[in-house]
């Protein structure tokens, strides 16, 4: 049995996905047509995260995203374009693949993530 790496499945999620830059970001929060996810855990979170999105950390995120699931969040809506982002890319192309793999059709990962955001001078809450 050959066991994947993580930054193999990353790589194969990064693949089948789109991925956007921070500039790229930035104009699509400016035109204000998206739901910012933050997929990072909430210890991560506290630390600061991008004004406007909305916390599900990674290992919730099907159940969140699944409307017939109890725990679901109305923050993911399909006809929505939906950028998510992690610390630096990896989580957050995982968890844009899971969304494509629901049925999410407008879904992007941010490359770079919130270390991105932060190198660029991006405001942080």
């Amino acid at each position: 049995m050959t066991i994947k790496a993580a930054t193999e499945l990353v790589g194969e999620a990064k693949q089948s996905i789109e991925t956007i830059n921070i500039e790229q970001l930035i104009q699509e929060l400016n035109a204000g047509k998206i739901t910012l996810i933050d997929v990072r855990d909430k210890d991560e979170v506290t630390a600061g995260k991008i004004p406007g999105s909305t916390n599900v950390p990674r290992g919730m995120l099907e159940f969140q995203a699944d409307p017939s699931s109890p725990m679901y969040n109305k923050v993911f809506d399909a006809n929505d374009r939906i950028v998510l982002h992690c610390a630096s890319g990896g989580r957050s192309a995982l968890a844009a693949k899971t969304l494509k793999d629901m049925g999410y059709t407008n879904v992007a990962s941010v490359d770079g993530g919130y270390k991105a955001w932060c190198d660029a001078g991006g405001k942080v809450d």
